[in-house]
């Protein structure tokens, strides 16, 4: 389980690339990592309830208590038995004889259950790895749409320098001037908005690890570098090694371990009894013992034999439905990426080339009074629109990826890609 949770923590990286040179207080997603493993509580709350586990095995593996016990008869009584002159007093030594191998049975239903947490552990540490990589991933979809606001700034500065320009040479009214000092004012506006939801997102991905108030920054990347990953058929196929189904195994051996101390029950415990009474009147002492055998002790077992039969058999059809959920859940997630993968590559290659071509003409246009303000705005916002589209569609991608290293425990990188602040990819 350990190489799934390293190979799961490697894939992930994936979408937390370094550039080449980071300021040493950024926060890589391995460092986020590193931080929820040693403080989250839901791990920590698993490692008292193995404590909780560990002290229920030693008390499964306890024999039946030996009873020591003190008798007097004949004492106290009316007629010749007044006093103590007909007394007779027994000191003995009790306990019970287990049968059926019931101390083997309590011990392995224990251990099993103990080793059953393990794996519960290792299921919620994957989980929580998958959220730290969502809620790291927020953080850097918030730079990149302040990046892209700046980036639509910086071409609306560029618009309103040239319609007052052209108002000052008489070719263009005010009201464009003010229109494009407005467009302006709304990149801005995009900008702050970005920024807050930075400081949000840090904030989201802080609280993982209880930090209610976080200096840090995010080492920066590039979400649109998608990986190509395998074929559904193929990741398909390694559904079967992910925690969410290897944790049937263990609950196969808990459950057998319950019938088979339930089984145990079958047989009847053999209660017994030894020691000496001492005879008052004779001054004699002799031994005494006895044995005893509940019966029908098959007959009372047999409900709690089914039950436990029947909560085996059930096991089987609860792994047969977590099987088709997860495979479900893979496939709709697959297709996704592969879609969005699809449409990242066409809008960088096709779309966002002829699109920043076309700004630039619209722009030489404008200045040489070909065209009007609001054409070259309309492909400026077309190129911002165009910009957002490609970072939402992979984002969406990154959100699928995690989702199925999650189930599958596999990295798919071929080479991580940097970015820096300041550039946008096209």
């Amino acid at each position: 389980m350990s190489t799934l949770y390293a190979a799961l923590a490697a894939a992930l990286l994936c979408l937390c690339a370094h550039a080449n040179a980071q300021p040493a207080a950024a926060l890589t997603l391995d460092d986020a990592i590193a931080r929820v493993a040693d403080t989250h509580p839901d791990l920590r709350l698993i490692d008292s309830r193995a404590r909780v586990l560990d002290a229920e095995k030693d008390l499964a593996s306890l024999r039946p208590a030996l009873i020591a016990g003190a008798s007097i008869e004949n004492a106290l009584g009316s007629g010749d038995s007044r006093g103590f002159k007909e007394a007779e007093l027994s000191l003995s030594l009790a306990s019970v004889l287990e049968r059926g191998g019931k101390l083997d049975a309590r011990r392995v239903l224990a251990q099993t259950r103990i080793d059953a947490l393990a794996m519960e552990r290792e299921t919620r540490r994957l989980d929580l790895l998958a959220e730290v990589a969502r809620r790291y991933l927020a953080v850097i979809a918030a730079q990149r749409h302040a990046q892209i606001a700046q980036a639509d700034i910086d071409q609306r500065q560029r618009t309103v320098a040239a319609a007052r320009q052209r108002l000052k040479a008489g070719a263009s009214p005010e009201s464009v001037v003010l229109t494009a000092e407005a467009a302006l004012a709304h990149a801005e506006l995009d900008q702050a908005r970005a920024g807050q939801q930075t400081h949000a997102a840090r904030q989201y991905l802080a609280a993982l690890w209880g930090e209610r108030d976080p200096h840090f920054t995010v080492a920066s990347a590039d979400p649109t570098a998608l990986p190509d990953i395998d074929s559904a058929s193929t990741l398909s196929d390694l559904l079967q090694r992910t925690p969410e189904l290897t944790h049937f195994a263990g609950e196969r051996r808990v459950r057998e371990a319950r019938l088979q101390l339930a089984r145990s029950n079958a047989s009847a415990d053999l209660s017994w009894q030894l020691g000496i009474r001492r005879l008052q009147a004779t001054d004699d002492v002799g031994l005494i013992a006895s044995l005893s055998l509940p019966l029908g002790a098959r007959h009372r077992a047999q409900p709690e034999i089914q039950a436990a039969a029947a909560e085996l058999s059930l096991l089987e059809i609860e792994r047969e439905a977590k099987d088709m959920s997860l495979y479900s859940t893979l496939i709709e997630a697959h297709g996704r990426y592969l879609g969005a993968q699809l449409e990242v590559n066409r809008l960088r290659d096709e779309v966002l080339p002829k699109l920043d071509q076309a700004e630039r003409a619209a722009e030489r246009a404008y200045r040489a009074g070909a065209i009007s303000y609001l054409e070259w705005a309309q492909v400026q916002s077309e190129c911002i629109s165009t910009r957002r589209q490609r970072l939402e569609v992979a984002l969406d991608a990154q959100r699928a990826l995690i989702e199925i290293q999650r189930l599958t425990g596999q990295a798919f990188i071929a080479a991580p890609t940097a970015t820096t602040a300041q550039g946008i990819s096209p």
